[in-house]
């Protein structure tokens, strides 16, 4: 898993999403922008976090609150849900 690089700056957050409330459009492929990065910060439960982009190899991960995801720029990924979960995507660019 990556990390968040030290020349970006945090710019936003999402609400707070659960299973009853995850968008649809963040369970299949899809990617952030050139320059945006996200962190995925599980607050309660666990979810499934899959790069499915054919550039780079297949990784998939399971977060949780002490192991959060990281979402590098234009890298098309998803995430599935596996149980009940709280949790909060924070961009930076």
């Amino acid at each position: 898993m990556k990390t968040i690089p030290a020349n970006v700056t945090f710019y936003k957050s999402t609400p707070v999403f659960t299973e009853d409330s995850v968008p649809a459009a963040i369970q299949r492929g899809h990617t952030t922008a050139d320059d945006v990065w996200a962190r995925i910060r599980i607050l309660e439960g666990s979810l499934l976090y899959r790069i499915t982009d054919p550039r780079v190899p297949a990784e998939e991960v399971l977060l949780t609150p002490e192991h959060p995801g990281v979402v590098e720029p234009k890298i098309e990924h998803q995430v599935e849900l596996v149980g009940p979960v709280r949790f909060q995507l924070d961009f930076h660019r």
